[in-house]
């Protein structure tokens, strides 16, 4: 999923689970983030002080190339969240350890994840580590079927983008790659060339995609992307409704049918291939007050003016060095930018080091 279901459709589904609007801010900020957190190490400042730091994305990167990004831990954690085959902790599914790892929608190693989050949410990073969690989640139901290891169960073929609307889309992605694409035989993390989440990875994560592949086995799957990600903002709202009650068991109601519809609209009809043109239509949604709760101006910058990582350290640069030295203020330890690292690595201890090895994995 790209910015658009990441930051403004988690927004209006936090607005929806009952969030004000500076809340709602802070999660969909968060959830966004870890698609654009890029940067790892120990920052040092001018009086001394040091944090560390991880990422949770990649850009640029080489979808094909999981080896050289294996030591950066964030694939499972943040992107792929292993289903487990939809098994319970201590059952298996049949096959081989990698059909542990394959991501899932709706499994029993997301609600742990959601019910740990739950449990942290009197933290001073409980908001930020939602909103990580949220990431997590709806990405369970764009990339369901895949793996975050490099592994053959990624490989697909003989995709079939659907509509008309949709093959438009494919024929301007074959003129701009030429014989680097091949539609009638592409891999999801191999034969594309690699452009982050271009390419055959953005087959899943566009919401108004209708498309099928044949998979590693070469059974035939078909994908409704704006039900899937309808799907998706039900589940999150749910955690949501929990996480605000403090209980990870009661009978979340979810989004309304209004509110349903509304989203199923805007992820059918919203068909621009740039995730920034989509985003920007989301936003003018919500200025109007189309969602049902007062009308409210959004925005999102991962950096410069205004991000919370200028705040925080007052740098507009996409890449840090080791050499770089901030200023210092005290501030910084309730800053967003930080709660939002320590969610991060909250998160991350929990899925590799408490929850996967409950189903007998042991993965990043």
């Amino acid at each position: 999923m790209q910015i658009d279901f990441h930051h403004t459709a988690t927004y209006v589904t936090a607005r929806s689970a009952g969030f004000g609007h500076r809340k709602a801010d802070t999660i969909a900020y968060a959830a966004q983030y870890v698609d654009d957190a890029i940067n790892s190490g120990t920052l040092r400042f001018h009086n001394g002080a040091m944090y560390t730091r991880i990422s949770s994305a990649h850009k640029m990167l080489d979808y094909r190339n999981f080896e050289k990004l294996a030591n950066h831990h964030v694939w499972i954690p943040f992107h792929f969240l292993p289903g487990n085959g939809g098994k319970k902790a201590g059952e298996n599914p049949a096959g081989k350890f990698i059909d542990k790892i394959i991501c899932q929608p709706g499994s029993h190693i997301a609600r742990d994840m959601v019910r740990a989050c739950i449990e942290s949410r009197n933290k001073r990073y409980g908001l930020h580590r939602l909103g990580v969690t949220l990431h997590v989640l709806a990405d369970s139901w764009s990339h369901q079927g895949f793996a975050g290891v490099n592994s053959y169960v990624n490989d697909v073929r003989a995709l079939d983008e659907g509509t008309s609307s949709n093959k438009k889309f494919m024929t301007r992605l074959e003129h701009f790659f030429g014989t680097s694409f091949n539609k009638a035989a592409s891999s999801f993390v191999g034969d594309v060339m690699p452009l982050g989440h271009g390419a055959a990875l953005s087959y899943p994560d566009l919401p108004f995609l209708k498309w099928t592949y044949h998979d590693h086995t070469g059974k035939m799957i078909v994908r409704d992307n704006p039900t899937a990600f309808l799907s998706a903002a039900d589940a999150m709202c749910k955690a949501m409704q929990c996480f605000r009650s403090g209980d990870a068991d009661m009978d979340a109601p979810g989004l309304t049918h209004d509110t349903r519809r509304k989203l199923l609209t805007l992820f059918q009809n919203n068909q621009d291939e740039d995730k920034a043109v989509r985003h920007l239509k989301w936003v003018k949604q919500i200025q109007k007050g189309t969602f049902g709760f007062p009308p409210v101006k959004l925005s999102y910058r991962a950096r410069g003016v205004g991000s919370w990582k200028y705040i925080a350290l007052g740098t507009r640069k996409l890449w840090d060095k080791k050499s770089d030295l901030f200023q210092y203020n005290p501030s910084f330890l309730d800053c967003d930018w930080k709660l939002f690292h320590d969610a991060l690595l909250a998160h991350r201890f929990s899925i590799i080091h408490d929850i996967l090895p409950r189903y007998g994995i042991c993965a990043a």
